[in-house]
């Protein structure tokens, strides 16, 4: 049996439901997911593994005009993950019709020279009888080499499609060992998380304006110790952050540490801060510290030295 392996690029519009397919796909989380868009910020690679093939799915941040300094690198990421993929595949939300977004990320696919899937995402929301009409009019803006109608979050249509990424891939042996779901390093992976909670926990009250700094990281044979600062932009946002008491920022913790334990399989000592840095997501250097790419290069360097 030949072995199949190679890059997928994931793109589309924010909340499409890019990283719910990925996590879906690897199996497990790698990539973290909340009901506002663009709560990805950089390229995160997800492994998918079978016994024909591997798929290192690369997740990017929502296609959007951004205005801002993370808001470029988040769209230097998208750019960069279609240098070189093998198969780039546009997720869209077959539950909406088509928008100007769409024909905006449309240009980024169409600037890539190799196959294109289209995913339409979402079809356990709608009527069957919906998705003829929008194939065809995705169908009359680009000469996709496939479409598939799917569900990211039920996994419905998900195996057709994984089967004919293998099969479309090169022939080659696997990129990564073949138990590993994601190369990001742990600590982006808790700053990831404890972001996530801290979204989901204060709702709309401190959207996209929270970004988490892993400050120290102390591992034993035991426990994972692990100090982390959340940065909002506002003195009330900090407020909100921190609650009644401490209350929030507790709740935080405590989401955070339950499931960094189940990601590490250890013990966990999670101690969160929160402070205020003004306008951060129009600093690069604050931008550039949340970057994981960024955060190996300096791992590598604390351990060259």
């Amino acid at each position: 049996m030949e072995f199949h392996s190679g890059f997928i690029a994931i793109i589309g519009r924010p909340n499409a439901g890019k990283s719910t397919l990925v996590n879906t796909l690897v199996g497990q989380k790698v990539a973290i997911v909340s009901a506002r868009p663009q709560t990805t910020r950089n390229r995160i690679q997800g492994i998918v593994n079978r016994e024909n093939g591997q798929i290192v799915l690369i997740d990017t941040p929502g296609i959007h005009r951004g205005t801002n300094a993370l808001g470029r690198q988040m769209m230097q990421e998208v750019s960069a993950a279609l240098e070189a993929p093998d198969i780039v595949s546009l997720v869209v939300d077959a539950t909406e019709d088509f928008q100007v977004g769409d024909r905006y990320a449309l240009e980024h696919v169409k600037r890539f020279s190799g196959p294109a899937f289209l995913l339409l995402n979402k079809i356990d929301r709608i009527r069957k009888d919906r998705l003829l009409p929008s194939i065809d009019r995705w169908r009359r803006e680009h000469d996709f080499e496939e479409i598939f109608p799917i569900s990211a979050r039920t996994g419905e249509g998900t195996l057709a499609l994984v089967e004919n990424w293998i099969q479309r891939l090169p022939v080659n042996p696997p990129y990564f060992p073949t138990d590993l779901h994601t190369d990001q390093p742990e600590r982006f992976l808790a700053a990831e998380i404890i972001r996530e909670k801290t979204m989901v926990l204060t709702r709309q009250e401190v959207p996209h304006a929270a970004a988490v700094i892993v400050d120290d990281w102390e591992e034993s044979e035991k426990v994972v110790k692990i100090r982390a600062t959340i940065c909002v932009e506002r003195e009330g946002q900090k407020g909100i952050v921190i609650g009644r008491g401490g209350s929030m920022i507790k709740e935080i913790g405590t989401a955070a540490r339950k499931e960094l334990e189940e990601l590490l399989g250890t013990k966990v000592y999670l101690e969160l801060n929160a402070r205020v840095h003004a306008n951060w997501r129009g600093d690069r250097a604050i931008v550039k510290q949340l970057d994981w790419h960024h955060q190996l290069e300096q791992m590598s360097e604390e351990t060259s030295e």
